[in-house]
């Protein structure tokens, strides 16, 4: 177990990315005592902190195109379009089991973040029982307008990119002098603001500090990106990202390109690997 934090961020199915930088991490039985993910960034680690080896890749490559796993008729259906009930009941509990037993065996921590849409604040919950805990997971990848609000014990929360795309500041503060980032854009990405903010204000209209996350995200989003190659230089942060910029939509269902993400993902874990070692092992 590595004393250092792992930072992950979503992206939708450009995640595929992080896959392969995943995987790649437990072939080499690569763990970290911290691990913070948001959005699909949490769906990967919930395989990683399970120790299951290409299961990530397996079961997006196997149900993009089940209308059950991601679909306009699943969004028209249910307000979701990942459907709640494939990915959270039928995948892990019939289809692609999960592995709960080697779940509750890791020693670190795991954090899925979330959005509270009555305070627009990010919040950072522990998953503990994964087979409980698994709504968090549900709750950090419920993006606006494409899911549903998660109730969690009286709190209604959505898409923890909203808020916090990238936990860096988090891991930090947790005292981790090391930190690796998985990111699933390439250095030159720059997040604009949203196009879609007259009917996220419509839509979320009895959540004002929601919507105000909403329109402010592009510049916490692009700070972050900022405050991170500060903290390389300073040798606090090390950063995994794709090379070039990626053409993969969030609901990408293109298989072929989506094993080619998650194929640069893994050799480019690969590579970086060596000095990833050093990195964590200089004082």
């Amino acid at each position: 177990m590595i004393e250092a934090g792992l930072v992950v961020e979503g992206g939708g199915m450009r995640g595929v990315y992080t896959a392969g930088v995943l995987d790649y991490f437990m072939e080499k039985n690569l763990y970290f005592d911290d691990c913070y993910g948001v959005s699909a960034g949490a769906c990967h680690i919930s395989s990683y902190v399970s120790k299951q080896i290409g299961r990530s890749i397996k079961v997006t490559l196997d149900y993009i195109n089940d209308k059950r796993y991601c679909s306009i008729n699943s969004l028209i259906k249910t307000g979701d379009m990942f459907g709640v009930e494939m990915l959270y009941d039928l995948i892990p509990n019939k289809l692609e089991l999960y592995d709960y037993d080697t779940f509750n065996k890791f020693k670190g921590n795991f954090y899925s973040v979330v959005t509270n849409c009555k305070t627009g604040k990010a919040e950072y919950i522990k998953i503990k029982d994964m087979k409980k805990d698994i709504i968090a997971v549900r709750a950090s990848s419920s993006l606006p307008l494409l899911a549903r609000i998660v109730e969690i014990n009286g709190e209604k929360y959505l898409d923890g990119g909203i808020t916090d795309s990238i936990p860096i500041k988090k891991s930090i503060e947790d005292n981790h002098r090391k930190n690796v980032v998985i990111l699933t854009r390439d250095k030159t990405y720059r997040k604009k603001k949203s196009s879609f903010l007259p009917i996220f204000k419509l839509k979320y209209r009895k959540y004002p500090n929601l919507v105000n996350a909403i329109e402010n995200r592009y510049k916490m989003y692009n700070n972050t990106l900022d405050f991170i190659e500060e903290k390389v230089k300073t040798g606090e942060v090390f950063v995994i990202q794709p090379k070039e910029p990626v053409n993969i939509s969030r609901v990408e269902k293109d298989k072929t390109k989506l094993k080619e993400l998650y194929d640069k993902g893994y050799n480019d874990a690969k590579k970086c690997y060596e000095d990833l070692i050093k990195f964590i092992n200089e004082d």
